[in-house]
């Protein structure tokens, strides 16, 4: 009774778009619906190449033989702000490198900490005073993009390795971190990243799940086909000379690896990943301090993908494969409100009585939920990335990654239009630090 009609229904001469003349609203809905469909196929296309190139394609170490050398001097930064639970534990990390001594300096970033972090880092210059060289930072903008822009004037070489405190580098990392900067025409490294605290509790346990994802797979197979492989920000490094030829160090973003990623390789300098250079990090323990890690993340990101789109997508540095991978990575955290956006549109037409529509659709939902989660970790990533690094009993924990994805695409929603407040309202931008778990090392 007063139902609208099944409009949606093809009848040989018709399609699944309705009628712009006889119903418009539903049609602008279902064309809508339409582009959005086909932007997550293009995501769920990438996933699925990237498995299986890491499944069955060439892998790319190029430069992780490089043993004996004539060793850059580089320095190395650590960046830390209420460090004190962490930070012991990476500068005796790096003390312990097999990096000849009198060829690296360390340099470890205070940022105005209110805890105990300055007199840790004091005390170990006291003892290491030829080796450590503290930048005690107390004014000048927030953020770590600030505060390492600051102290990279105080570099030492044309090298510098970038560690957040809370990380624990391996003996040998150092020699396969720099080993790609022989290659004259390489800016960045970054090396794999692995939670240390994976078994706390669920939603480590997840988290490592993405990571795995994210670098087994999605970094790999990036290096693989010569695509986009993207300097994280820490467990990596950077060519000063190369970055001071793309403008310098930005400090008004808060994805300051993202920003340099994108502006070295469209200027013409490749980015190197490194899948067996493996550094320790703690993961967020709790799902408060992950939504803050994943909102800066949206936030800074977003900033690098309206500022840097239109230059990537037009420079004649890059291949087309490269182009295309770059602007896919620009525009990945834009994709969650895309697709909250498509599930409106989809509840919209179903009670507008376009059935017929959304059925056929249905599998290229479940392929719109399939393929996306978090920042780049697909579900089928996920899987392939545990089965490489052979603990298949990770995988009894997949359907619970269904939460992870709900909360990243609400989290990343909301980065969004916060961005957008930011720049209307012309906020300043707020720096969360994300908590650290580890117990207080000994002094």
């Amino acid at each position: 009774m007063g139902a609208l009609p099944a409009f949606a229904q093809t009848d040989g001469a018709g399609g699944l778009v309705p009628s712009f003349k006889d119903y418009p609203v539903a049609a602008v809905m279902a064309s809508a619906l339409f582009l959005i469909v086909i932007t997550m196929m293009a995501y769920g296309v990438r996933h699925f190449m990237f498995t299986m190139n890491r499944l069955t394609g060439a892998q790319r170490h190029p430069y992780i033989d490089i043993a004996v050398a004539r060793w850059p001097m580089i320095t190395v930064y650590i960046a830390a702000h209420n460090e004190e639970k962490v930070i012991a534990g990476c500068i005796e990390a790096l003390l312990n490198t097999d990096y000849p001594a009198d060829r690296i300096k360390i340099i470890p970033v205070n940022d105005r900490s209110a805890d105990a972090t300055g007199e840790i880092i004091d005390s170990y210059v006291a003892r290491f005073p030829s080796r450590i060289s503290p930048f005690h930072r107390t004014i000048g903008k927030a953020g770590k993009s600030a505060a390492l822009k600051d102290a990279l004037h105080f570099a030492e070489g044309d090298i510098a390795i970038i560690f957040d405190a809370d990380y624990v580098p391996g003996r040998g990392l150092l020699k396969q971190l720099v080993a790609p900067f022989f290659d004259p025409e390489v800016g960045a490294v970054m090396g794999r990243v692995v939670p240390v605290n994976s078994g706390a509790n669920l939603l480590t346990r997840m988290l490592d799940l993405e990571r795995s994802a994210g670098y087994q797979v999605d970094q790999q197979a990036r290096m693989n086909m010569n695509l986009m492989p993207q300097y994280g920000g820490t467990v990596g490094g950077v060519r000063l000379s190369a970055v001071e030829a793309v403008g310098g160090w930005h400090d008004d973003t808060l994805a300051e690896d993202t920003d340099i990623t994108f502006r070295l390789m469209l200027n013409g300098w490749k980015t190197v990943y490194t899948n067996r250079s493996e550094c320790y990090e703690e993961v967020p323990e709790d799902w408060g301090v992950r939504i803050k890690q994943v909102t800066r993340w949206a936030k800074g990101h977003n900033q690098v993908m309206v500022r840097y789109w239109w230059q990537f997508a037009t420079s004649s540095y890059l291949t087309l494969g490269q182009r295309l991978d770059g602007l896919l990575l620009l525009f990945v955290f834009v994709i969650p409100l895309v697709m909250l956006v498509g599930w409106l549109l989809a509840l919209g037409l179903y009670f507008l009585n376009a059935g017929s529509l959304l059925s056929t659709l249905i599998p290229i939902f479940a392929l719109m939920i399939y393929g996306t989660l978090g920042n780049f970790a697909a579900f089928f990533e996920i899987v392939v990335a545990v089965l490489i690094d052979g603990n298949r009993r990770r995988l009894r924990l997949l359907p619970f990654n269904m939460l992870g994805f709900l909360v990243s695409l609400f989290a990343i929603s909301g980065a969004v239009w916060s961005l957008l407040a930011d720049r209307i309202f012309k906020r300043d931008m707020v720096w969360d630090k994300t908590v650290r778990y580890r117990a207080k090392a000994a002094e």
